[in-house]
């Protein structure tokens, strides 16, 4: 031990939030917009790679999913010896993915207590090169939507998990039910695709829809927005440090990221050709 370091007795024990994701080398998106996010929120973070791409703010090139039993082990490696206290699941690539995600989220009851937000990322901001294939999206609405604390999702991806398109604020409150019965405690679906002075996000929760509403902000195209907000949510719990989260620190937990985004959006940062990126 180097002189006047602290003991280990002495050491900060600190949450961990876990965000099992696509790694962005260009940094704007994914497990790194997500570290970024729970470094914000006050946590420690940490990451499982679950889709590989070539991308920057110029946009996305190609995607390359990682095996199934490369993620499994990332995965498991970490919840083994950290303190993760909640997970943030973005993009994941293949059916296979989405199942063995699902499947060690339902390993034992301490795991499934682990609060966890899924932020079902179809398509990037920009390029064409899907995250989540064509035929992992009923395993997605099957096996991991159930095991969700929070499921965000803006109205594309609506569409893709029930079939039908979701263009204002009722139809936003009729989804938002439809998906909370696939057993998801909650599901907010994003209003910022919508038209108006305010952007509507719509919660339902229990028996509860609720509008959480904000100045809509003209800012140019941004990179990350969905991966940071849903990661903001995953930190909070995981600040918490509970492993049971009740209705109202859920609530809380989504009013904080709100806030925290939405000001975080008004200042977004230029770090190069194409979107800007969001920083803290």
């Amino acid at each position: 031990m180097l002189p006047g370091a602290p003991s280990t007795s002495m050491a900060a024990l600190l949450p961990c939030a876990l965000t099992i994701g696509g790694l962005d080398p260009g940094g704007g998106a994914g497990i790194a917009a997500d570290l970024r996010a729970f470094v914000a929120a006050g946590v420690f973070g940490c990451a499982a790679v679950a889709v590989i791409t070539v991308q920057s703010t110029a946009g996305l090139r190609s995607v390359r999913t990682v095996a199934a039993r490369d993620l499994r082990a990332q995965v498991e490696e970490v919840l083994r010896h950290q303190r993760v206290r909640a997970i943030k699941v973005g993009a994941l690539g293949s059916r296979e993915n989405v199942l063995a995600v699902a499947r060690i989220l339902a390993r034992g009851p301490r795991r499934a207590d682990i609060p966890v937000v899924v932020d079902t990322t179809i398509r990037p901001t920009r390029g064409d090169a899907p995250l989540l294939a064509a035929d992992a999206w009923s395993a997605m609405r099957e096996a991991l939507l159930p095991r969700a604390a929070l499921v965000t999702l803006n109205l594309d991806e609506a569409f893709a998990l029930l079939g039908e398109r979701v263009r204002t604020v009722s139809e936003a409150h009729d989804a938002a039910r439809a998906l909370v019965r696939t057993g998801a405690r909650a599901v907010l679906i994003k209003g910022g695709h919508m038209r108006g002075p305010a952007a509507i996000d719509v919660l339902a929760m229990d028996d509860q829809v609720i509008e959480l509403r904000a100045r809509r902000l003209a800012i140019p195209s941004t990179h990350g927005t969905g991966c940071t907000f849903a990661a903001l949510v995953a930190g909070r719990l995981a600040r918490e440090s509970r492993l049971s989260v009740s209705r109202d620190s859920l609530l809380s937990a989504i009013r904080w990221a709100k806030r925290v985004h939405h000001g975080a959006l008004s200042r977004v940062s230029d770090v190069g050709h194409g979107m800007r990126v969001i920083t803290f």
